[in-house]
């Protein structure tokens, strides 16, 4: 066939345009501010159909399940498009380097070029196409090399992504015993007013100021990291992030002999991965529909702390800054919320409710735990 250098460079543009897509979204460590990213495109548009097919889910667990499976299937599917976009690349380029292949059984078409590409991206090497001309020869050995090249990135950057997935998980977990299921700020204060709990809340809150930064880091470098949902239904990293905000917020409004300066830390580090995460998958800040946190409730809070021995600092003054803390925050946080379907927790407990750890599924079912999880006392997690 006679070469066609129109398709020849259409397939070289094709391969540069996949690989450094493949190479933003996997090797790249950094945030990518260019407008148009094949990957940006495919995520916005996949999720926005994924969650228009779970509107029609009406178990919620099911649908959050369902949900679940968002993260892990979209991955795959991008490592498949990247590879099907190499192959139709280095097609194309046979193609327009003029087909200069031997078949064994008849003369080579367009498919033929496809299918030498395909079987030299995945190393079959069957033999049964052979290249004959320089070009050629130099096509099938480079698509050889970035095929290996591909499928060892593949095999490196899945691992660290499950592996960045359990790290931020952990302190998600140890959450649950510490602030309830969901967390909440109120919950989180009050399970800390024993006589050295001030000293246990200045240690969680630096936990939380490195995971806050960490969480950062990764989700910005890789997004697809926060359409991974947490193992338990009534947990997510946005609930948490949130109730460690809300936590830090009351402690710089004033609580006597807590760790303010460390709130203040934490808050700094976690406000500004909030903003940031808002920015990269392109919500805008939301107010929110209705009051997270009304007048009766901050009073109900400061009833709570001060019958386990807290005092939250009151009056106007106080109100106003609790109220510019909740601004920096609250609309991204909600904003992130409603794009990944996860909710906000409350600021106290809406209800008495058993931790994750008090209840399982198997003892339901058996019959050796009561199936109502709300008639417990205040104290009762420990």
């Amino acid at each position: 066939m006679i070469p066609v250098p129109g398709v020849f460079a259409l397939g070289v543009a094709a391969f540069l345009v996949v690989l450094w897509d493949a190479f933003e979204a996997i090797i790249l460590p950094r945030r990518v501010t260019r407008k148009f990213r094949f990957t940006r495109f495919f995520y916005r548009t996949s999720w926005r159909l994924w969650k228009l097919m779970m509107a029609a889910v009406d178990a919620p667990k099911r649908r959050e399940t369902l949900l679940g499976f968002y993260g892990p299937i979209s991955l795959l599917v991008l490592v498949a498009i990247w590879a099907v976009g190499l192959v139709f690349s280095f097609g194309l380029m046979q193609f327009g380097a003029g087909s200069a292949v031997v078949m064994n059984n008849g003369p080579s078409h367009f498919s033929t070029d496809m299918y030498l590409s395909g079987t030299t991206f995945f190393t079959l090497g069957l033999g049964d196409v052979v290249p004959r001309s320089g070009l050629a020869r130099f096509l099938v050995v480079a698509e050889a090399g970035f095929g290996f090249g591909f499928l060892a990135a593949v095999i490196g950057y899945l691992p660290f992504i499950y592996g960045s997935f359990a790290d931020r998980e952990v302190n998600i977990s140890l959450l649950d015993s510490r602030a309830g299921t969901p967390p909440t700020a109120g919950e989180l204060l009050r399970r800390h007013s024993y006589k050295t709990g001030q000293e246990a809340l200045r240690e969680l809150l630096k936990d939380w100021e490195r995971w806050c930064a960490e969480l950062m880091e990764s989700h910005l470098s890789y997004p697809v990291l926060a359409y991974f949902r947490s193992q338990h239904d009534n947990q997510s990293w946005i609930a948490s992030l949130a109730a460690i905000l809300d936590t830090c917020a009351l402690v710089m409004v004033g609580i006597e002999g807590a760790c303010e300066k460390q709130a203040e830390l934490t808050f700094a580090i976690a406000r500004h991965a909030v903003v940031d995460l808002a920015q990269v998958f392109g919500v805008t800040p939301t107010a929110l529909p209705a009051d997270r946190l009304s007048a009766e409730a901050l009073t109900h809070i400061r009833d709570v702390l001060a019958q386990n021995g807290l005092k939250l600092r009151d009056g106007a003054e106080a109100d106003q800054k609790l109220h510019k803390f909740r601004a920096m925050y609250e609309p991204y946080i909600y904003a992130l919320g409603v794009h990944l379907l996860q909710t906000l927790p409350p600021w106290m407990p809406l209800k008495k409710g058993k931790d994750n750890w008090q209840t399982t599924a198997w003892a339901e079912i058996s019959g050796h735990l009561e199936k109502d999880a709300t008639t417990v006392t205040v104290d009762d997690h420990f």
